[in-house]
């Protein structure tokens, strides 16, 4: 893998990891109960440290979390999209822990630099991903308002799921993204059938479809997350703690 294209899977991986644990990490203080509030930031340091171990094989982990422009982060749109209500969290969640799962199984398998982190990660995102799965079986199979609420966000985050499978560029490892597409399918079609919940057949016709976030092209939400994100770092310049 040249240097260049080891940078770009890198960062991809790495940026996944940082914007979805920050989005988590917006539930601090505001988690419906307790066990939910302790329960999300542990998912949230979770995707905290895969993301140093990734931005740190691409260069200085605080520079790239922190300094960069939008148009230099190539994270799945999915990951940036708001919390917007407890059952949008665990939609989210639940498309992006299936899928990372699945990935980071086989990147475990190969020979690559991401195998270390790949090794440790699929047992942290095996949690991950039960949590969303329970949390999905129990509002969808809930009351009606949960239900509904929970049919709503699964069906309007249906669009930033086919970028998933697109290959990460610079990814030196042999993916089979279409056996993985096909698996993702089963398994999150598994979990919306026992939460009672229809699985989306996709985008309505004529709607936009996500696709782009690969190539650092990122919907509304991402610039406030981000400024959010960046501000005390860029407000103190060259400070220690």
């Amino acid at each position: 893998m040249t240097a260049t294209r080891h940078l770009t899977a890198a960062l991809a991986l790495g940026d996944d990891a940082l914007v979805l644990s920050h989005r988590l990490g917006e539930w601090a203080g505001h988690a419906p109960v307790l066990e939910e509030e302790v329960a999300l930031a542990n998912i949230a340091l979770d995707l905290l440290g895969q993301a140093r171990f990734l931005l740190s094989l691409a260069g200085d982990e605080d520079e790239l979390a922190y300094l960069r422009e939008e148009r230099a982060f190539r994270n799945l749109q999915l990951v940036e999209q708001e919390n917007g209500d407890f059952a949008h969290t665990i939609a989210r969640q639940l498309y992006f822990s299936t899928y990372q799962r699945l990935l980071y199984t086989q990147l475990a398998s190969a020979e690559s630099e991401f195998t270390p982190l790949a090794a440790k990660a699929v047992k942290e995102v095996a949690y991950h991903q039960d949590h969303a799965e329970h949390w999905t079986v129990r509002l969808g199979d809930g009351t009606d308002t949960s239900h509904h609420r929970m049919q709503n966000v699964c069906t309007a985050l249906w669009r930033y799921t086919g970028e998933m499978f697109q290959p990460v560029e610079g990814l030196d490892v042999d993916v089979d993204w279409a056996a993985m597409k096909t698996a993702w399918l089963e398994s999150v079609g598994s979990v919306l059938h026992r939460a009672t919940l229809d699985l989306p057949e996709g985008p309505q016709s004529g709607a936009w479809t996500a696709g782009a976030g690969r190539q650092g092209l990122h919907t509304e939400p991402f610039g406030r997350m981000l400024a959010e994100m960046q501000h005390l770092h860029r407000s103190h310049p060259g400070a220690s703690w």
